[in-house]
């Protein structure tokens, strides 16, 4: 695998997060010589850890779900996940929380009927009618997920025409949903998952019904010191085999010939040149601002502007000199969630009251902060910057109102005597970090933005490029991005003639 004809081709990754590290890391395992440019000070992107006065906090991705998709890329690059991680399975999975009643959902299907039984009387059968039902989806969507779609011959695909019976076409998650729960509440403990694309459950395609039923059957993990070890565990790896990983590095641009891709040029002028160039950047921003102006056809910037996006996120990470009672994850659900969610997508407004998400990590992993101190990470999805919402003005009022939400609801009554430590995101901040329109989950996820729809792994606008990341394909969220950077590494490896054994089959 490592001979030195491989060794000389040599491979340029704009962005180490999660999608790039993947990538690099399969393709030093290789044999590549391999450049991976970060333009922060340390690893992982929006994955990529946040750290003050020795509380430490994830930025983004709080949920490990499909953890067998991060097992097999690092069998993949000859490693074992959990020979550089410790990874923690949550039982129950998380919380939710309404006004007025809670619900645990747990992988333990004799607690979760007592809970249905007790909760919701009379929907036992749907329970396993959904199992059932989402088990055969999946079966038949995975593989479908780990193609790539650089040409439209990829739909006559046979596993793809398989498929076509199960993504519920013309249906949202909510209303496959409510093929198996009567009781709309029920129904939003299966459906919140459309958060991680960033949409609405009432409006995201059916097929994503997939999402509840992989926590279900495979659980939710946490690995101990937050997610970010993952992408730090991914860069031992990747120095472990030669890999170039350089920090502080922002590119300035691609360095083109004719519509070909040949390097890159960094803020500093310098010019770091390559076989194939591996894009990790946000979708949006890459677009707008890593290609030279007048080269792109397809995704120029006023056609990027069509685009639908996903929403953003309003963030809190607060250190707190307490450890409170609340369990790893809870989800607050405001009293009327449809409102809160057409708020959100469809009015872009900031609703009166908000549905929240709070992480309160501690609970289970003491290397988050001093001795009886805890990081709380506090998420509440709220429009992206295409919303007329003058951040400047409204984030010290939202902030606040969010405080006394969790004060009353979290059980934390005397929250605000005890942060020692408090950080905050809007959809300003996500911006200036280089995500377009500050849509945290990127592109959204209707069909028409999915599988050949979707930016492909191997660009199809400019020659030896490749894209990975949450606005790619097959989409956001930390399993599918994985996938994104193994589908990637794959198409290079094949593009130079370099053997390698796969978990995925289908590129």
């Amino acid at each position: 695998m490592n001979s030195s004809s491989q060794k000389k081709k040599h491979i340029i990754v704009i962005g180490a997060g999660p999608g790039g590290l993947t990538t690099a890391m399969l393709l030093g395992a290789r044999g590549f010589k391999v450049t991976l440019l970060e333009k922060n000070d340390r690893v992982g992107g929006r994955s990529a850890a946040i750290t003050r006065n020795g509380y430490k906090f994830d930025t983004g991705p709080t949920f490990l779900m499909m953890k067998f998709i991060l097992d097999e890329v690092f069998e993949e690059a000859g490693r074992k996940s959990e020979d550089y991680l410790e990874f923690i399975k949550l039982e129950p999975m998380y919380r939710l929380q309404f006004k007025d009643m809670m619900f645990e959902p747990t992988t333990d299907h004799a607690a979760m009927l007592k809970q249905l039984n007790e909760k919701f009387p009379g929907n036992a059968e749907g329970y396993w009618h959904f199992l059932e039902t989402e088990q055969e989806r999946f079966r038949k969507m995975y593989p479908c997920l780990q193609k790539d779609y650089s040409s439209l011959t990829s739909y006559l695909d046979l596993n793809l025409l398989k498929a076509v019976p199960h993504l519920s076409l013309g249906k949202s998650v909510m209303d496959v949903l409510g093929g198996y729960f009567k009781p709309d509440r029920l129904k939003l403990c299966f459906t919140f998952q459309a958060k991680y694309l960033g949409m609405s459950a009432w409006d995201c395609p059916g097929l994503f019904s997939i999402l509840p039923f992989v926590e279900h059957a495979y659980g939710v993990y946490h690995t101990q010191g937050g997610l970010s070890e993952i992408s730090e565990a991914m860069a031992k790896v990747c120095r472990e085999y030669g890999v170039d990983i350089r920090l502080s590095s922002p590119v300035k641009q691609l360095v083109l010939e004719g519509r070909d891709v040949r390097g890159v040029e960094l803020e500093s002028g310098e010019k770091i040149l390559g076989d194939e160039t591996v894009l990790n950047a946000d979708f949006g921003y890459a677009m707008n601002h890593l290609v030279p102006p007048g080269v792109l056809k397809k995704y120029t910037p006023p056609k990027i502007d069509e685009k639908e996006f996903s929403c953003s996120t309003f963030m809190l990470y607060l250190g707190v000199d307490k450890v409170y009672d609340l369990p790893h994850h809870t989800i607050f659900f405001s009293d009327d969630y449809r409102k809160n969610i057409e708020d959100v997508f469809q009015r872009k407004v900031l609703s009166d009251e908000c549905s929240f998400y709070v992480r309160n990590a501690s609970v289970t992993d003491p290397n988050l902060a001093p001795p009886g101190h805890s990081a709380l990470y506090v998420l509440v999805p709220v429009p992206n910057k295409t919303a007329a919402i003058n951040w400047a003005t409204h984030k010290k009022a939202f902030r606040d109102k969010l405080i006394e939400a969790m004060e009353a609801r979290c059980g934390m009554t005397d929250l605000r005597s005890h942060i020692r430590e408090e950080i905050l995101i809007s959809p300003d901040e996500w911006q200036s970090h280089n995500i377009h329109l500050g849509a945290t989950f990127n592109l959204a996820h209707k069909l028409s933005q999915m599988l050949y729809f979707r930016p492909r792994n191997k660009f199809e606008e400019l020659g030896h490029c490749y894209l990975v990341g949450g606005g790619t394909h097959p989409g956001s969220g930390l399993p599918t991005i994985y996938e994104s950077g193994r589908i990637a590494a794959n198409l290079i490896s094949r593009e130079h003639g370099v053997e390698f054994v796969s978990k995925n089959t289908q590129v």
